[in-house]
């Protein structure tokens, strides 16, 4: 696992974390995961057109299609290891 991939995964794990603590809190699972949606789509669109821009349609497209493969990834990711796990 390269520098990057080693961030990434801190930064994942630390919104995760975060998202337990607030379930901790009583706050229900799903509005936590709107939240953090929010938060990330906020977020996106500060890296992609700075605090005072907004996406074009192009832009959200793009977006979500990168939504669309991280969850596609992470779906395949956790199939794999659950047949991993009734295999061994």
């Amino acid at each position: 696992m390269n520098e990057q991939e080693k961030q990434h995964q801190y930064c994942t794990n630390r919104f995760i974390e975060l998202a337990n603590e607030l379930k901790d809190e009583k706050v229900d699972p799903a509005l936590v995961s709107g939240a953090l949606m929010t938060a990330s789509g906020i977020y996106a669109t500060y890296v992609a057109a700075g605090n005072n821009g907004t996406l074009e349609k192009s832009g959200i497209d793009k977006v979500v299609a990168l939504y669309q493969r991280t969850l596609e990834h992470f779906q395949k990711a956790k199939k794999d290891e659950l047949m991993k796990a009734r295999i061994g």
